[in-house]
């Protein structure tokens, strides 16, 4: 299975889609705990209908996000406390349902996690899939 992870930092609507349409990507897996965003058009409600007008589909899986600390600690670029934190996070009863639903999403059609941080390796999305897609082929998009 092959799942695909794409961060809307310092990009637009439009080439977010377009990177999305180029890959094949076929529903959006929203992993922030906060699907909010002062970037015009990627908070929840608009994100969706962008999505939806561009023929993508959109799910929101809050548990997979990473708590307060774990961001605060992301943006300090304090990478040990934010793995710690995640980690914790993964551990919870609600995360792991999510994170088998995310697994089976992923498997229906070409899914991309989505989160802010443009490059993966910044980002819980890639802590997650390290964590729970063993087997899995990951494609790094960026727009």
């Amino acid at each position: 299975m092959k799942v695909y992870t794409i961060g809307y930092e310092a990009t637009t609507m439009a080439e977010f889609l377009a990177a999305l349409k180029t890959a094949g990507v076929a529903r959006v897996i929203d992993v922030r705990a906060l699907p909010l965003s002062r970037r015009p058009g990627f908070s929840k409600s608009s994100l969706a209908a962008s999505l939806a007008e561009a023929g993508i589909g959109y799910v929101h899986l809050k548990a997979l996000g990473t708590p307060k600390r774990g961001r605060d600690a992301a943006k300090k670029g304090d990478v040990a406390t934010l793995k710690a934190v995640y980690a914790d996070q993964l551990d919870l009863p609600e995360a792991q349902v999510q994170a088998a639903q995310m697994l089976e999403l992923a498997g229906e059609m070409p899914s991309a996690l989505l989160c802010y941080e443009r490059d993966p390796c910044h980002c819980h999305r890639t802590l997650l899939l390290d964590a729970v897609g063993q087997g899995v082929e990951v494609v790094d998009l960026y727009a």
